[in-house]
């Protein structure tokens, strides 16, 4: 691990003042920088083609890839037989998903992070876990899908895991979850789940139904596109009323983070913030000319972590749009950029994005 990041690790992981936060983490990506351009010969040829300088002073001049790139090219910086796990994003029948490569050394890195930020969500003890979700999509052990990665990563910081579906007709099954709650529901309880699983699923089949649960002292995690959700009229307020109703849970923490920047999740603080931690940070950038918004200003979000060592996604520009809503200033006492998502580009306008990358990493 390098000093920097050792750095970042020692301190919690909303400590830093902005400020601070920067130096340490643009020595950090500067580091990381070097070492996927010596490991990795398409990114190389990437910043070479780009001009691309070797350090920079500041983290908006550090060098980006679309995220758009790893759903055509795998882009590593190990060795085959360094491989520890794959990873691959969600998509639907024939779509191109992402593969993420991962060594032992950024898996540990991943773990190491996924404890600090949630612990600063969910505290240090494990609660009785409810999955939102059935058993089957956790039983690929090396090469999991984007939601087998993320209910195993969190179901670290449960006990008693309990899933809510059946297999084969994602109905809420009840064999299971009443007896759950009986023994676990008057206590904390920590329920996870994709927010369109989350909803369709566990939410809505609950109002359709015409039934409740009782979870007063529940946390509920959620993590997912909105898209779904909004052909529905459901926004993070709509969400969070109706889950309330149904189940009588209050806190409820939604957070951004993609399978092709592991260990990177921004969470939902109770201002209803999303927080970057020490280890990560987030840009926004212009659609026109790339160029850094101002705060407040909307434009598509890039996202800079110093966690990926097996592969360049250390800085990325994703496909969605969002906006920097704060620094240092959150009512939750958390420092850092505070920052909304708002959605995602037209699909013609991602196209340009990426086509001019495509070439170099051939």
């Amino acid at each position: 691990m390098s000093d920097q990041l050792e750095t970042l690790f020692t301190q919690p992981v909303y400590a830093f003042k902005q400020s601070e936060k920067e130096k340490t983490l643009l020595a950090a990506l500067n580091e990381l920088e070097a070492h996927h351009r010596a490991h990795c010969s398409a990114y190389s040829a990437i910043t070479a083609t780009k001009n691309a300088p070797n350090s920079v002073e500041k983290l908006a001049d550090l060098p980006f890839l679309p995220v758009r790139l790893f759903k055509s090219h795998l882009l590593e910086s190990i060795s085959p037989e360094d491989r520890f796990k794959m990873l691959a994003s969600s998509g639907t029948t024939g779509q191109q998903v992402s593969r993420i490569s991962l060594d032992r050394r950024t898996a540990g890195y991943q773990t190491k992070a996924m404890v600090q930020i949630m612990q600063s969500f969910l505290g240090k003890q494990r609660m009785p876990m409810l999955v939102l979700d059935h058993p089957s999509v956790v039983k690929d052990r090396l090469n999991f899908s984007a939601r087998g990665a993320g209910i195993l990563g969190m179901a670290n910081f449960g006990r008693k895991h309990c899933y809510a579906l059946h297999d084969e007709t994602m109905q809420p099954n009840w064999d299971a979850i009443d007896p759950f709650l009986e023994e676990f529901g008057d206590g904390p309880v920590f329920l996870f789940g994709f927010t369109f699983m989350a909803w369709k699923y566990f939410v809505r089949a609950l109002e359709e139904s015409g039934r409740t649960v009782n979870i007063p002292n529940g946390i509920l995690v959620h993590s997912g596109g909105w898209k779904k959700l909004l052909s529905e009229a459901v926004d993070n307020d709509a969400f969070k009323q109706r889950t309330k109703a149904v189940t009588g849970i209050s806190k409820i923490h939604n957070f951004y983070g993609m399978v092709e920047q592991v260990g990177s999740i921004f969470v939902e603080c109770e201002a209803g913030r999303l927080h970057a931690p020490s280890f990560a940070d987030v840009i926004i950038r212009r659609a026109q000319d790339w160029s850094v918004a101002d705060h407040g200003e909307e434009g598509l979000i890039q996202v800079l972590s110093c966690l990926p060592h097996s592969y360049p996604g250390h800085s990325l520009l994703t496909e969605d749009l969002g906006q920097i809503t704060g620094v240092d200033d959150c009512p939750c006492g958390r420092n850092g950029h505070t920052f909304a998502v708002h959605g995602r580009l037209p699909k013609a306008e991602i196209r340009g994005c990426s086509d001019t990358f495509d070439g170099a990493a051939s």
